[in-house]
């Protein structure tokens, strides 16, 4: 399969807000995954369950089958390049070479690819985390907690259907709801709980979450 290279060509839309050439110098970080959305100056890409939204602008670069015929008729109609989404659908498998620019997450290029995984090795990779939760929601679960040189953490992780809870009663609490409940049943503040997430691009998705010590109850 033959794919080419085109430089997107957003008109008005390439403003200012992203910093100039220094800025980018940092390696850039790979995502691998299903586009879910397309807007003209964004994409999002669906990465081990995880959303996360790309910028898009007059330097992201689109390698995929036919991108260069559709650029050579767009130039024929007189525009600059073709639009994201006359070269890429949702739908599609993507890889992302992005750079993280004070958590805004900007696309370097987006190469079309057979299948949507595996993501990159980093992001594969489960990492760990021990602390005491915070604050917990349907969405998202804080815990603090202390590094191996002593100093203490803060972490906030997204919660989705995907995330799985493993503690003491949690299987009698998710059967008498059908199999189906909420984080919040299971974990409260307080709790000490062992995190195994997916560090996607800045975003922290919870694979799983162990509660070690249940918060003592209130007197």
């Amino acid at each position: 399969m033959r794919r080419t290279f085109v430089a997107l060509a957003l008109g008005a839309l390439v403003v200012a807000g992203w910093p100039t050439t220094p800025a980018f110098a940092q390696a850039a970080k790979t995502a691998r995954g299903s586009v879910t959305a397309m807007a003209a100056d964004s994409i999002n890409v669906k990465v081990q369950g995880v959303d996360m939204k790309f910028a898009v602008d007059a330097k992201t670069t689109v390698e995929a089958r036919g991108a260069g015929t559709k650029s050579r008729a767009a130039q024929r109609a007189g525009m600059a390049g073709p639009k994201l989404s006359d070269v890429v659908k949702v739908g599609d498998a993507v890889e992302v070479s992005y750079h993280d620019v004070g958590g805004a997450l900007h696309a370097a290029k987006i190469r079309a690819v057979a299948n949507p995984g595996p993501a990159t090795a980093a992001e594969a990779a489960s990492k760990t985390s021990n602390g005491t939760v915070k604050s917990v929601s349907a969405t998202s679960m804080s815990i603090s907690g202390t590094a191996g040189c002593g100093a203490t953490f803060d972490q906030t992780f997204t919660i989705d259907a995907k995330t799985k809870v493993i503690g003491k009663g949690a299987g009698t609490a998710a059967a008498a709801k059908g199999g189906r409940t909420a984080i919040t049943d299971l974990i409260a503040a307080g709790d000490k709980v062992t995190v195994h997430f997916h560090d996607m691009g800045g975003t922290l998705h919870a694979a799983e979450v162990r509660v070690t010590t249940k918060a003592a109850p209130a007197k």
